[in-house]
């Protein structure tokens, strides 16, 4: 007999709290766990939406902003870049609303089809429960062809505003560029703060790619106007 105890074992009570699970202590952490897999879903939700929209309004400013920079290359009258722009405007956010609304009815189709075959190979009462999880991830396809319709619109609303009232045609064209330019990074910046990612990158995405398209638009307008096609 050691310390008390037969066969030199060790007490019991002197382990009993490591032994013993802590309900408070667990309760927390599926809290914690609820809470997390709470924020994952929303972001999961907020996803296809707001997709809809970053698109829309990046396409709909960078490519009535070209547009216009393309035919103030050759053509230097206010009212042929306003007049090609609000044509890129109307086209552009029809597209838009169409493409989506055809994309999002796609894959809506297609979870819905595979939710249908995960309930009939269930048994037990998950059937019920699995049916209204699938149902609150569902993509819509109304509110992605809305969202990227009106954004389009709106994109597409900064270089045609900010041309409006400038008749000299260098001064037009430096207003696009930079008015153009500070919507990208707002753009950007919008759309790191929703989604919850880098916001340099984001930004810098934006405008590089905004950048680029305006570059090409007017290079190979002015190339194609000075060959005198």
């Amino acid at each position: 007999m050691a310390n008390g105890t037969p066969n030199g074992s060790v007490p019991l009570n002197n382990h009993v709290e490591g032994v013993l699970p802590n309900p408070a202590k667990n309760t927390d952490q599926m809290q914690t766990q609820v809470t997390k897999d709470h924020n994952i879903i929303d972001y999961l939700q907020r996803a296809q939406w707001l997709r809809a929209a970053v698109l829309g309004a990046n396409d709909g400013l960078v490519s009535v902003a070209s547009l216009m920079v393309g035919v103030g290359a050759v053509k230097r009258d206010i009212k042929a870049m306003l007049l090609s722009g609000f044509a890129g405007l109307v086209a552009g956010a029809c597209g838009m609303a169409i493409g989506e609304f055809v994309a999002v009815y796609t894959q809506l189709d297609v979870e819905v089809g595979q939710m249908k075959r995960d309930v009939n190979t269930s048994v037990g009462g998950e059937r019920d429960l699995e049916m209204e999880m699938k149902k609150r991830t569902l993509p819509n396809p109304y509110h992605a062809t809305l969202a990227s319709a009106l954004s389009f619109s709106i994109g597409a609303m900064v270089p045609l505003l900010s041309a409006a009232f400038i008749a000299d045609y260098k001064t037009r064209v430096i207003v696009v560029v930079a008015m153009s330019s500070l919507a990208l990074v707002v753009f950007g910046r919008v759309a790191a703060q929703l989604g919850k990612t880098h916001r340099v990158k984001s930004c810098a995405r934006f405008l590089l790619g905004g950048w680029i398209a305006m570059s090409i638009t007017f290079a190979l307008t002015k190339l194609l106007g000075a060959s005198a096609l």
